[in-house]
């Protein structure tokens, strides 16, 4: 399932998801540009995990270093695919926990969740020297956030189906995002293999690091919901 919007207003103007949003964007359009630099732009500014392994062994002269790679990859892009998924999960999902958290403690708890990411990544695969991109670790603690927070929402999705991709339906957030984070859970299983650890591929450990450090750090960010202004899937199924 792919979800392609939500029936969940905010009641604040999302300063930050949108900033979010547009930072992501004019980086990939720089990146664009790059043309045959782009291989080096990215090695330069990826995270590796042996940089972050030796980080954590106690190597403090990395920890400038790390935390600057840690904090750009997160606004790189491997392609177009890579960021148009990121950035319609960010768009659906990450307005409407800006708008419970407050836009400043939304975008530390977004970074937050960028770098908790990162260790989760360089702990499943410590010997992969190939760099780390994307916003993708940072967003999955975003829906990490939703899903405690806004569980029975309405979310549209499509099939990713020819005959069925232009038809839509409404599912509950929870049942969306748990199926999403159940395919990333098993994919992540798959990096533990010497091959694909040193070849590289789609980083699905960031994405379940930034999972689980989202739903730890909602507990630490979320305000006192007021009266949801959503209309809860149930409700709306009956329609």
């Amino acid at each position: 399932m792919i979800p392609i919007g939500d029936r969940n207003p905010t009641r604040n103007f999302v300063f930050i998801n949108y900033l979010l949003l547009l930072a992501n964007i004019v980086v990939f359009v720089y990146e664009l540009q790059l043309g045959t630099r782009l291989d080096g732009f990215i090695s330069r500014w990826g995270v590796r995990s042996p940089e972050v392994i030796g980080l954590l062994s106690g190597q403090l002269a990395l920890l400038q270093p790390v935390l600057v790679k840690s904090l750009v990859s997160m606004f790189l892009h491997g392609g177009w695919l890579h960021i148009i998924f990121n950035m319609l999960f960010l768009w659906i999902f990450g307005d409407n926990v800006e708008d419970n958290f407050g836009s400043l403690p939304y975008l530390l708890f977004y970074l937050l969740c960028g770098v908790g990411a990162v260790l989760a990544q360089a702990l499943l695969t410590p010997r992969a020297d190939v760099p780390s991109i994307g916003a993708s670790g940072a967003i999955s603690g975003v829906l990490a956030a939703y899903l405690l927070l806004y569980p029975r929402a309405s979310i549209r999705a499509i099939l990713p189906i020819p005959i069925l991709f232009l038809f839509s339906f409404f599912v509950p957030a929870w049942l969306m995002i748990i199926i999403w984070f159940g395919g990333q859970l098993l994919n992540s299983y798959a990096a533990l293999t010497s091959a694909a650890e040193m070849t590289g591929g789609v980083a699905y450990g960031a994405h379940v690091g930034g999972f689980v450090a989202g739903l730890l750090l909602t507990f630490v960010f979320r305000k006192r919901q007021l009266p949801p202004r959503y209309e809860s899937y149930q409700q709306y199924y009956h329609q």
